[in-house]
């Protein structure tokens, strides 16, 4: 029979006078990165419905034009613009922290000044999530039996969507098929640095702009990013990692930053994988958003603040909330990596 008790502190013995031993250190056990809502342009909301307009240059002519020829007929040069709009959703977090707690030292600590700190960064990662959806925008309205819908506002993958419902994206705006890549059960589609390319590729041709693209990247569509500036194909063995070593430096850097395209350099981020949506697909956590900065930026209606609420006794209380959407200026500029293998 063992001579001590350390374990029992619930039965007379040694063990009821031990000391415990909780380290002064909180650590918060979840990624909270927003890399899409910190890159996006800010601007002001007025209405609960954000509008832009759209439109497009006709093709090319090369035809010339016959000596003397008169203008007989004129063009309506603004006839394709077209509208697009996205609906205002509000986001809140609410907190509150006893009166007895907010008296007492704790690790953290767990105070009211905290607990408001902890909601703001949970919202934030509420808005990050819902703009990486593929939600589409919703009308707040009353339905039968008194229960009432909420905005809720289209969020990328909504947008990105080449057969995207036209009051979300007009006809002949559309993202172009070949700007979106889905993997099937096909070990043949598996995702490439070609299908990567011809993406890139697919973006240029529509807008004619080199650079200024930003990968936002799942954990597993980083990692094959990653392979394709480590991998030979120049022997048989492609499964040869090549990296240069500079014997000064103690370490290898291994982590891609920024890709070099035929049509510009690609900025590579991480996405928060806690925010990122499978899109139904059979692989978690593989997808990524290849977008244009330029184009897209948030619409703030209600700029994120807090609230404290009336302490009826118990302690303090209160919320954080915003009211924003998203916009997506231009669809074609982006595209949409879903399901990589």
């Amino acid at each position: 029979m063992a001579f001590s008790n350390t374990y029992d502190v619930t039965n007379t013995g040694s063990a009821v006078s031990n000391r415990e031993d909780l380290t002064d250190v909180l650590t918060i056990l979840a990624p909270e990165e927003t890399p899409v809502l910190s890159s996006a342009q800010k601007q002001r909301a007025t209405a609960t419905n954000t509008e832009w307009t759209v439109d497009s240059l006709s093709a090319p002519r090369t035809t010339g034009i016959v000596e003397g020829d008169d203008v007989i007929a004129h063009t309506d040069q603004f006839a394709g613009r077209a509208r697009m709009g996205n609906f205002t959703q509000k986001f809140r977090r609410d907190y509150k922290v006893s009166d007895l707690q907010e008296a007492v030292e704790s690790v953290g600590p767990a105070r009211i000044a905290q607990a408001e700190a902890k909601a703001i960064r949970e919202l934030k990662r509420d808005i990050e999530a819902t703009l990486c959806s593929d939600n589409v925008k919703q009308q707040a309205a009353a339905t039968v039996g008194g229960v009432e819908k909420p905005y809720l506002m289209t969020g990328l993958g909504g947008f990105i969507n080449n057969s995207a419902a036209d009051d979300v994206v007009p006809a002949g705006f559309k993202t172009p098929a070949s700007s979106i890549y889905t993997t099937t059960e096909s070990a043949t589609n598996a995702f490439s640095e070609t299908a990567f390319n011809d993406i890139i590729s697919s973006i240029f041709e529509v807008n004619g702009v080199s650079n200024g693209l930003v990968l936002v990247a799942d954990v597993g569509l980083r990692r094959v990013i990653s392979d394709f500036a480590r991998l030979s194909t120049v022997s048989t063995e492609t499964s040869i990692r090549n990296v240069n070593y500079d014997g000064g430096v103690a370490a290898i850097k291994l982590s891609v930053e920024l890709y070099q395209s035929d049509h510009g350099i690609v900025s590579i981020v991480n996405a928060n994988p806690d925010c990122m949506p499978n899109f139904g697909g059979t692989t978690a956590n593989s997808s990524g958003y290849l977008v244009n900065p330029e184009y897209y930026g948030i619409h703030e209606l209600i700029p994120m603040g807090s609230t404290r609420q009336l302490n009826n006794g118990g302690g303090e209380r209160g919320f954080v909330d915003c009211a924003l959407t998203l916009g997506v200026y231009h669809p074609q500029a982006h595209g949409l990596i879903q399901d990589v293998k």
